[in-house]
């Protein structure tokens, strides 16, 4: 099988996802945001993933004065579909998640109002999207790498892998998952740390990948918390694209830090936007040292701004990859 077909196949049917998971966004939201006052309420468009702490929530609604409505609307790829599809008459007033994988698609739609946070100085103005600067402001990154259940390996007296250009070797059949590139923001960037990896071998990978049984499946929630065996769904199987910082929240696995590919996450003020006020003082907030700081243990990420000092058991768990593939 050809990796042109491989990602034709791939595409045809993240075009099905995105569709059908847009359409069912649009309902959802377009339910969720029927407020009397748009100016006394910031809606959050944002993907599955998201969590705040509620103390943060509830400070940004004191410092503000507006209610902050958060609406979840899939992995980023169907996030980023949504937003696109609906320029100048949006279901909410920011959107956090579109990551640098799919930032182009929001740009290119004209979906997003102009703002630069003055805040973005302290880190985050370092992993702007060139030639868009203003449109959205980098609020974490993570990255995107194998994850392996090693206590699954050292329960089944099997050898973990140690590099992932290993787990083409039929001691490893059927035993990863892996993200549609075409409806996953780390399934695009584990593509592209193949790509960066292998070059033109990449097409060799990916076939070697499928004929040894890799899954793949529409976004990460699926694969880690219903597939991959380390997850709260206890799957059966023990390789799953996830990210550098997952061990953090899930002891006995690890990441192969050969693999990893620099995704960074972004939030933007979306044009048409009915509080585009509350919506830019939300952009603000989530630079915020309060925010940044909240980020490695709400959602296991690394905040962008400096001088945000990471939890002390990062340094063994969750180590910064010495090399990643970059945009």
């Amino acid at each position: 099988m050809a990796f042109s077909t491989v990602l034709s196949g791939l595409r045809r049917r993240g075009r099905a996802a995105v569709i059908a998971m847009t359409a069912l966004s649009l309902v959802a939201t377009s339910a969720a945001c029927s407020s009397a006052d748009p100016a006394d309420e910031v809606v959050l468009l944002t993907h599955n993933s998201f969590e705040l702490p509620q103390n943060l929530v509830d400070k940004f609604e004191q410092d503000t004065g507006k209610k902050l409505k958060i609406v979840r609307s899939g992995d980023a790829g169907q996030l980023s579909a949504t937003v696109s599809l609906t320029p100048g008459s949006p279901k909410g007033d920011a959107v956090f998640g579109i990551d640098n994988t799919f930032a182009a698609r929001p740009i290119e739609a004209k979906a997003l109002e102009p703002y630069r946070s003055p805040l973005a100085t302290g880190g985050a103005a370092e992993f702007a999207v060139d030639g868009a600067e203003d449109m959205l402001t980098a609020v974490d990154r993570g990255d995107v790498c194998i994850n392996i259940d090693d206590a699954w390996f050292d329960k089944n007296d099997v050898p973990a892998p140690t590099k992932f250009d290993q787990l083409t070797d039929p001691k490893y059949r059927d035993m990863t998952v892996l993200l549609d590139p075409s409806t996953s923001s780390p399934g695009m960037g584990f593509l592209l740390a193949t790509i960066g990896r292998f070059g033109d071998g990449a097409e060799d990978y990916w076939r070697g990948m499928i004929d040894n049984g890799a899954q793949i499946v529409s976004g990460w929630e699926i694969a880690y918390n219903q597939i991959f065996s380390a997850g709260s769904g206890h799957g059966d199987r023990p390789i799953v694209v996830s990210y550098a910082s997952s061990p953090a929240a899930t002891p006995g696995t690890s990441a192969l830090l050969d693999s990893c590919f620099a995704q960074v996450e972004y939030i933007g003020v979306l044009r048409g936007a009915a509080n585009v006020d509350g919506a830019k003082q939300l952009v603000d907030f989530m630079l915020s040292p309060e925010v940044q700081a909240a980020l490695p243990a709400s959602m296991y990420v690394y905040p962008v701004q400096k001088d945000v000092r990471l939890p002390d058991s990062w340094r063994q768990t969750a180590p910064v990859p010495a090399w990643t593939v970059t945009m």
